[in-house]
């Protein structure tokens, strides 16, 4: 797929460009403790729900009768390297910007991380006031960036949050297959299928 259209690159965080897995792991830790499920058995099953296009740690909890604490954003991180395909990025003459479902202070983080720079705008779930898959919240970043759908990629790990309710506005999609809930998402029929696909967000640089 031609790219010569595209100015901008709209970003997912969690699991994107931010590595969930220690917030998943201690979230999932303190729910278990206390009852007989093991780490193993509850994230197998969280992987199964998965696959039907959901998150999976909530309907796991639910199927063992577990209660999840809040998600911790104080254990996150960018993945290695997320600084330097940012910067080749904008180099290569994209603009950026960020698409999230994030928790209060998402700013904050990225200001924390070092990132916040590279972006042009940041659209996050909790100071907008809707959250993906809402179309609304991709409308909101159209408007930021004062671009045609066609003339953005939106980015993420997954195909319900990210891919789906994009590609229905007409917006580029490409699927970041890493991370906590992507690599066991199936794409169940055409219309969720990402226009172009990589096992790890630094491969982005190779493809766009």
């Amino acid at each position: 797929m031609s790219n010569k259209n595209v100015k901008w690159l709209f970003f997912d965080l969690g699991s994107t460009l931010v590595d969930e897995g220690p917030s998943y792991r201690l979230r999932v830790l303190e729910a278990i403790e206390g009852s007989d499920v093991t780490f193993e058995e509850f994230d197998s099953k969280r992987k199964k729900f998965a696959e039907d296009l959901v998150c999976g740690d909530k309907e796991a909890a639910a199927y063992y009768g577990l209660t999840l604490k809040p998600w911790r954003c104080d254990v996150e991180d960018i993945y290695d390297g997320v600084k330097d395909l940012l910067i080749g990025l904008r180099n290569k003459g994209y603009r950026l910007g960020v698409v999230a479902n994030q928790l209060q202070g998402t700013e904050q983080r990225m200001t924390k991380w070092g990132i916040i720079d590279y972006f042009d705008f940041v659209i996050a779930s909790y100071e907008a006031g809707v959250s993906k898959p809402d179309q609304e919240i991709f409308l909101m970043a159209l408007d930021k960036a004062g671009c045609k759908p066609n003339e953005a990629y939106m980015i993420g790990d997954r195909l319900d949050n990210d891919i789906f309710p994009a590609k229905k506005l007409g917006i580029k999609t490409i699927w970041v297959r890493q991370g906590v809930v992507a690599v066991y998402q199936n794409v169940p029929s055409p219309e969720y299928a990402p226009d172009l696909r990589v096992d790890n967000v630094l491969d982005l640089i190779k493809i766009l």
